[in-house]
């Protein structure tokens, strides 16, 4: 898809998404209605936590976030006053997209209780908090999603979402080299005359296509003085025309034909490179220019260097489509090395969501993004580090109609 086609489907995205009930949520209704000002947002404690209240008891609920772990940290009121840290048992329960659910404990710090388990991201789930003091229990219960939306299954079609499944692959370690496309020399004839003679007519032109058999010149024997035929003994253009009508034949070369369906791409391997390029090897071919990339393998690497010491690892190309004309110059993407990884994604799959790099699991009609730690990559895999598990369903193409999405309806990382 071009730009002006991928704003046109970000826009009829958001048409389609709100004529479905679709979208994104973030820190959604607060099931009591305790903890809610008059506008239906969540309060905000002095600590820029959320604020939850029940009468006269109140606790603030902050995500704690600099240093090198996330956490959960309390601050607890009764008539607006303090209350000890050791007074409260504490848990708060995270049930997350997919079924994952963390159990989290509080121990006393200070002046506040200080969660036991560190918060992964993403920061998105059903929050429950259960509190007890003096022998009361207080509950709360709140939404708080980022980076999530809903999609119903005919607009995720309409917009062509595709998705796989995350698990193993293999990456292929690519050297990059560069080259020309030459004729094909077994694909070249050199025609002349089988007996000497007068030329009476050449048929092609130069540039002309011909086809095998087709008659390219009448020539008269000297020793016979009958006429006979020269015909193509292959299809092909005519490259080289030496001969016109009245001249001699004199053993010299008439015509050169070439057939330009197969062509060689020659690569220029150089001194460093030349023990890990092997006949065999899978190689990805582009022209300079641009355009369509084909793929094929090496067929052999010469022994003997050139005068820039590199050496010539060739390509045989099927050229039926001409999309290679000899004297190309040429890019080449040649796979020195296979790595298999126990966990990857495809990269057209991946977009970036704050400071992450991520791609968005998908749960039924709900799409969440998960952050990526991403380690070593090729043209089409990535490998994931941490930050999925395996089995998961993700988006794989188009998901940038996603991401428009979320930033569209604003689900912020807000806590």
């Amino acid at each position: 898809m071009n730009t002006h086609i991928h704003l046109l489907c970000i826009t009829l995205l958001g048409v389609l998404l709100g004529a479905c009930g679709g979208g994104s949520g973030t820190d959604a209704t607060v099931h009591e209605a305790h903890g809610m000002n008059a506008e239906g947002d969540a309060d905000e404690g002095p600590h820029h936590g959320r604020l939850l209240t029940d009468g006269e008891f109140a606790l603030e609920l902050s995500l704690f976030e600099t240093g090198v772990s996330t956490e959960f940290r309390v601050w607890v009121t009764e008539q607006g006053r303090p209350v000890k840290p050791d007074d409260v048992e504490l848990t708060v329960t995270l049930n997350r997209l997919g079924g994952r659910v963390d159990t989290i404990g509080f121990t006393p710090q200070d002046d506040f209780l200080r969660g036991d388990t560190g918060v992964s991201e993403p920061h998105s789930f059903v929050v429950s908090i259960e509190a007890d003091y003096r022998g009361k229990r207080y509950s709360w219960q709140y939404d708080s999603f980022e980076g999530r939306t809903r999609i119903s299954p005919e607009v995720a079609e309409a917009f062509e979402l595709e998705t796989l499944v995350a698990g193993p692959a293999v990456l292929r370690e690519t050297l990059t080299v560069y080259g020309r496309i030459t004729s094909n020399s077994e694909r070249v004839r050199e025609v002349s005359a089988r007996f000497d003679g007068l030329i009476q007519a050449v048929y092609p032109s130069l540039g002309e296509t011909v086809a095998e058999g087709q008659p390219l010149a009448k020539i008269e024997s000297n020793e016979s003085l009958k006429s006979y035929t020269i015909k193509a003994p292959i299809s092909g253009v005519i490259t080289q025309r030496d001969a016109n009508p009245g001249e001699q034949t004199g053993g010299r070369r008439l015509l050169t034909i070439t057939d330009t369906s197969s062509v060689w791409a020659d690569l220029s391997v150089f001194p460093a490179d030349r023990q890990r390029v092997r006949a065999g090897a899978p190689v990805t071919i582009t022209a300079a220019s641009g355009g369509q990339s084909v793929d094929s393998t090496i067929a052999r690497v010469d022994v003997l260097a050139d005068v820039n010491q590199a050496v010539t690892a060739r390509v045989v190309l099927d050229n039926t489509d001409a999309g290679f004309p000899p004297g190309t110059f040429i890019t080449a993407e040649v796979v020195v090395g296979r790595h298999p990884v126990a966990l990857a994604v495809k990269r057209s799959g991946l977009q970036t969501f704050r400071e992450f790099n991520v791609v968005f699991a998908q749960v039924g009609d709900e799409y969440e993004v998960r952050m990526l730690e991403l380690g070593r990559q090729d043209r089409e895999w990535a490998e994931v580090l941490g930050g999925l598990e395996a089995g998961t369903r993700y988006v794989s193409e188009n998901s940038y109609l996603l991401k428009a999405d979320i930033e569209k309806s604003g689900a912020a990382h807000d806590h």
